[in-house]
């Protein structure tokens, strides 16, 4: 199991990455990254959703109530702002030219 510690930094990245696909609340988010990773990342609820105060406050998303026809808990979905798509433009492209720079420095020039 690799540490979440990986994600520190770019967890709102990932997030809004998945909101870029559709609306969605937060236990498919935690989902999806345990899915994608093969089950190597094991995020805690607790940070999926102090990351979603955080981007709230700073309008990079919404929420809202979504409604429940099989007759459980309403759940608290999310969706994307145009603030939240430039962020994430803003940081995918920061990752990338950050994982260049780390490539470099852990594996050397044996990778190309």
């Amino acid at each position: 199991m690799v540490s979440a510690d990986v994600l520190r930094g770019y967890t709102e990245t990932v997030i809004l990455r998945k909101l870029m696909e559709g609306d969605t609340y937060g236990y498919e988010i935690s989902h999806m990254i345990s899915e994608v990773s093969g089950g190597e990342i094991d995020i805690k609820d607790a940070t999926i959703y102090i990351a979603f105060r955080r981007m709230e406050e700073s309008e990079l998303i919404k929420a809202y109530w979504g409604n429940d026809d099989t007759g459980g808990a309403r759940r608290r979905y999310y969706t994307i702002t145009e603030k939240g798509k430039e962020y994430y433009k803003e940081k995918s492209s920061e990752w990338l030219k950050i994982n260049k720079i780390l490539m470099k420095l852990i594996i050397g020039d044996e990778q190309k």
